[in-house]
């Protein structure tokens, strides 16, 4: 199917597309359900680049994947649940052709659409088209700067070829905005590399932690040491203020967390309270795998997650009754453990992004890349570092294990009296529902 033929069938507009849904998140009435407000749809596997730090592990499409009538379908079911916006990802969207025809749809109905891109293959016509469609946002994914980006996304050229797809979208009229991982590599490189986004014309910039999950589970020397968050938090500070002056939103991730002196500068635009509310998964939003595999979060996936099928259940079945996603509707301080299980903020924060905490160590509620965890270890003359304890599988979303040491932060104290505290993995949430777990090495 090429592109040219799929936009012979875009419906030529003849009055305005509907307007936006909001994306509002108002308080539950007693009794009240949760409806999701955003949905992150998977559309294909197949990918053009093969990045290091991959969840899904992309590259080809799943054998069984939806196909256009069903997509259809199911866009109407997430209309019909309550969804306000819908963003395609990947894998790469566009290496589906039919994905304008699936744009159009979301905005027939009312949701915003919005996708995100590595953009190695963003051409014209593919940003002509899915503008044509309707799309009202693309997020373009830049790692870092040249080199390292091109180093993470395991394509020579991918990094000028990011900022192309930034301006053939710009040239085609859509509003863009970029991502980014912030792991060892890129680090340092974060000031720098929003001087260069700036000038591209982007009205947001995302800013996300590498979590442990598929590709990065096997190179877990990318991964941020909970330590490093010491230095990183200024430095966010930092680009904040920069981004207020270049008229920029910027976005944290639910990855990059919780609290501390910054906390307020960073989120305030994000929830009325100004700072984090707790994951969402499951509660606030809704993802789908490209085969039609309903979960609780598009950074997460397996047994502990994945609710059913679309095709067997349908969308409004698995999101009112699958575990895997009533999940954190349910979860109490009964499940934290570790230092957060004794955190100020343990009622609220709830051990903080699961798509961070369950990777390393295969359970929520211990989380040990927390900015406000690092200045309380500091406090004491403390850190915190993780350590590999066993390998992934090799499947999509899948994980390794890590193990949690408290340390003295003085290295000649380190040398002489060793850890002060491990915390080992524990058991996963489809062995054990709910509470803190059992270790989930013998002996550990």
């Amino acid at each position: 199917m090429h592109l040219r033929d799929v936009r012979r069938r875009l419906p030529v507009l003849t009055e305005p597309l509907p307007p936006d849904r909001t994306r509002r998140i108002l308080p539950l009435a007693e009794g009240e359900a949760p409806t999701p407000k955003i949905a992150v749809w998977e559309f294909t596997l197949a990918c053009d680049q093969r990045c290091l730090c991959c969840g899904p592990r992309a590259g080809k499409a799943r054998p069984d994947e939806l196909t256009t009538e069903e997509c259809l379908r199911l866009v109407d079911e997430l209309a019909d649940l309550g969804v306000g916006e819908v963003t395609l990802i990947g894998g790469e969207a566009y290496l589906r052709a039919d994905f304008i025809l699936i744009i159009r749809a979301i905005r027939e109905r009312g949701m915003t659409s919005t996708l995100t891109t590595g953009g190695y293959g963003m051409t014209r016509e593919r940003a002509e088209a899915m503008v044509e469609a309707g799309v009202q946002s693309v997020s373009v994914s830049v790692d870092g700067l040249g080199p390292e980006h091109d180093r993470l996304r395991a394509r020579p050229g991918s990094w000028s070829r990011a900022f192309q797809a930034m301006r053939l979208l710009r040239g085609a009229g859509a509003k863009i905005s970029a991502n980014t991982q912030i792991n060892r590599l890129t680090v340092g490189q974060l000031e720098e590399l929003l001087e260069l986004l700036a000038p591209e014309g982007i009205h947001a910039w995302q800013i996300q932690v590498t979590v442990a999950h598929g590709g990065a589970a096997d190179h877990h020397e990318l991964l941020l040491q909970p330590y490093m968050y010491l230095d990183l938090f200024p430095t966010l500070d930092r680009i904040a203020d920069r981004c207020e002056e270049l008229k920029i939103t910027l976005t944290p991730a639910n990855s990059l967390g919780y609290f501390g002196p910054y906390a307020y500068k960073l989120r305030r635009r994000q929830s009325r309270a100004g700072h984090y509310l707790g994951c969402q998964a499951g509660i606030a939003g809704v993802a789908i795998e490209s085969d039609g595999a309903i979960k609780n979060c598009p950074s997460l996936g397996g047994r502990n997650n994945v609710g059913g099928s679309w095709r067997e259940h349908g969308l409004r079945a698995i999101w009112e009754r699958a575990p895997e996603l009533s999940y954190m509707r349910k979860r109490t301080e009964n499940e934290l453990w570790g230092y957060c299980a004794e955190c100020y903020y343990a009622d609220l924060c709830r051990g903080g992004c699961t798509s961070v905490s369950e990777p390393l160590l295969g359970r929520p509620g211990n989380n040990p890349m927390c900015h406000h965890r690092a200045l309380e270890m500091d406090k004491q003359g403390l850190r915190e570092r993780i350590e590999w304890v066993s390998p992934s599988s090799g499947e999509p979303f899948d994980n390794s294990l890590f193990r949690v040491i408290r340390e003295h932060r003085d290295p000649a104290m380190r040398a002489e009296h060793g850890p002060v505290q491990i915390d080992e993995p524990r058991t996963a949430r489809a062995d054990e529902p709910f509470g803190p777990g059992s270790p989930a090495i013998t002996g550990g």
